[in-house]
């Protein structure tokens, strides 16, 4: 499963990049709004900063609702970076863009998917990835985990290449049941990420280990 951080917080990629286990980035205008990140040059410069910390994709939305608009935001994004990937909504008018960047070599990311046939729409207009938003689901009472499954079996009986990117990872538990269905990608905030680390029985062992280390020396 590859580890992508959702944040425009240059520091705390900085920090999942040294972790050495960070595999890419995804941002949204919500997430650059919160970093104060306003404007169209400074967004796009954002987005190149991001690139020159990470090895990996960096996803970057288009604004436009409109196939023509669309299409002019992810030729400029995809310029600016060999590691951009195109975010596109799942709109008509989305699905419509994702083929004509398929057919014209850029990279993209489908974002805003919901439902199973949302993700085959997508799958089959040649998005790169998917990205089901398993944490909005939980909040509506549904089960976002059931969604990544569904995905990956209509992937699986069709061969299709599409990425299942899990978006909307709230906790740590999200990114386990998310790998053990099959995912290929995680996006969530460092502490997901952080949370892997953590279990009482390495601390109590290690404080154990130095505590023996002191008594013989």
């Amino acid at each position: 499963m590859k580890f992508f951080i959702d944040t425009a917080n240059l520091d705390q990629i900085r920090e999942a990049q040294q972790l050495g286990v960070l595999d890419g980035v995804t941002t949204n205008p919500s997430l650059m709004a919160k970093e104060g990140i306003t404007g169209r040059n400074n967004i796009l410069k954002h987005y190149v900063d991001i690139c020159n910390i990470v090895e990996g994709d960096v996803s970057a939305e288009v604004i436009a609702t409109d196939f023509e608009g669309m299409i002019k935001e992810g030729e400029e994004l995809a310029e600016l970076h060999d590691q951009i990937v195109v975010k596109v909504p799942m709109i008509r008018d989305g699905v419509k863009a994702l083929k004509y960047f398929s057919d014209h070599g850029i990279r993209t990311n489908c974002t805003l998917v919901f439902s199973p046939g949302q993700a085959l729409l997508a799958a089959k207009a040649g998005a790169n990835y998917v990205s089901p938003f398993i944490g909005r689901i939980d909040d509506i009472s549904s089960d976002g985990l059931s969604l990544i499954a569904e995905i990956r079996q209509i992937y699986d009986n069709y061969a299709f290449q599409t990425e299942i990117l899990a978006a909307s990872i709230r906790h740590t538990m999200h990114v386990i049941e998310c790998a053990k269905l099959g995912a290929d990608v995680m996006t969530g905030p460092l502490s997901s990420i952080d949370g892997l680390l953590k279990h009482p029985l390495t601390d109590i062992g290690l404080e154990k280990f130095l505590a023996d280390y002191k008594k013989g020396n």
